[in-house]
C-alpha cells in the first residue's frame, strides 16, 4: 500500500509532466512548490538525547518561505534556551531538510517521515543503537503548537 506522500509525489510528477508539456511550467513549479512546502512546514518538537544531560528539548519551526527557528534546551545542564535562526533547503531526493544557520557554518539535517523529522548525525546519516527512535521530532497540530508553546511577544 502506498504512503499519502508517495501519492502525493506520483500525482505532482503526473501533474508537473503534462504542464511542461503544455508549456506552463513556470506557473505550476510555483504551485507544485507551495504544495509540497504544506507537507513539510510546520512546528516539530521531540526530547533528543544528550551526551552531557538528561535530553535537549528542542523545538523546530519551519517556514513556508524556507526559514526556520531552531530552540533548544539542555535539561539538566542549563534553563537557558538556545535560538538558532537560518534558512532550509531540501536534498535533491526531497526526503531530507537541510538547516544553515545564519551566525555558523554547522548544518544539521533531519530526514523527512509521516509528520515527524528525524535528526541525522552528522554526517547525514541515521542514528543507530539503542537511542535511535528518540531522535524523531513530531508535527505539532495548530491548536497542539500554541497551546505547548510559550508566547514569545
Amino acid at each position: 500500500m502506498q504512503t499519502f506522500r508517495q501519492q502525493f509525489k506520483q500525482s505532482l510528477t503526473l501533474f508537473l509532466f503534462i504542464a511542461t508539456f503544455l508549456g506552463y511550467s513556470n506557473v505550476f513549479a510555483e504551485t507544485i512548490h507551495n504544495a509540497q512546502s504544506s507537507l513539510w512546514s510546520g512546528v516539530y518538537q521531540g526530547f533528543v538525547p544528550c551526551d552531557d544531560c538528561q535530553g535537549v528539548k528542542t523545538s523546530l519551526a519551519l517556514n513556508k518561505n524556507n526559514s526556520y527557528i531552531l530552540i533548544s534546551q539542555y535539561v539538566g545542564k542549563s534553563p537557558k534556551e538556545i535560538v538558532e535562526k537560518g534558512k532550509f533547503t531540501l536534498n535533491d531526493a526531497n526526503d531530507t531538510v537541510i538547516l544553515t544557520p545564519r551566525d555558523s557554518s554547522k548544518i544539521r539535517q533531519y530526514f523527512i517521515g509521516e509528520d515527524s523529522l528525524v535528526q541525522l548525525d552528522t554526517d547525514g546519516n541515521r542514528v543507530t543503537g539503542k537511542t535511535a527512535d528518540r531522535y524523531i521530532l513530531r508535527k505539532m497540530g495548530i491548536s497542539e503548537s500554541q497551546a505547548t508553546s510559550p508566547s514569545h511577544h
